[in-house]
């Protein structure tokens, strides 16, 4: 089967969410999926979730215990290099029907990732995979050279008024 490229991006919820619910159908049909979380690396619960399938999903996360707000530094820059270089590998992987590169558009918009870097992984990734970007401001050269484009726009969100992220919800 080929496997296409999705982009999940904007500024509303759920760009992640609904690439977790891609990763679970695939591996409801028996695929192996990967997935390859950039400037994460705190706990959520969905990882607590995907601990029950990890004989068919991997999760790695390349990132620091917070989402960066501002300026990026070196070590973000490593650990986004370092996680690319991994992803690159599981791509070019027959084994994988699904890799998902978790906040990978937010990578490329702080530089910690150039977007010819992605380019690259895109036409050298092996035809039956499935690819999933996710994150804000999704650089235009990869909407151009995706199959399937997402928009999640917010309209209204009670972060506004001050709500935290909840456990179980948001987090």
């Amino acid at each position: 089967m080929k496997g296409y490229v999705q982009i999940y991006t904007g500024n509303g919820k759920g760009k992640t969410t609904a690439a977790l619910g891609a990763a679970l159908r695939a591996a409801g049909a028996g695929y192996y999926v990967f997935i390859g979380q950039f400037l994460k690396g705190m706990n959520y619960s969905e990882l607590n979730a995907l601990k029950h399938y990890r004989n068919l999903i991997e999760v790695e996360q390349y990132g620091r215990r917070y989402f960066i707000k501002d300026k990026p530094d070196s070590r973000d820059i490593k650990l986004a290099q370092e996680g690319f270089a991994r992803c690159r590998k599981i791509v070019e992987n027959p084994k994988y029907g699904m890799v998902i590169l978790d906040e990978i558009n937010i990578a490329v918009y702080f530089k910690l990732l150039a977007v010819e870097s992605i380019i690259d992984l895109i036409q050298n990734k092996t035809e039956s995979v499935e690819l999933i970007l996710t994150g804000r401001y999704a650089h235009e050269r990869l909407i151009q050279m995706a199959d399937l484009v997402t928009e999640m726009k917010e309209i209204k969100h009670y972060f506004h008024k001050g709500v935290n992220a909840r456990e179980g919800i948001e987090k």
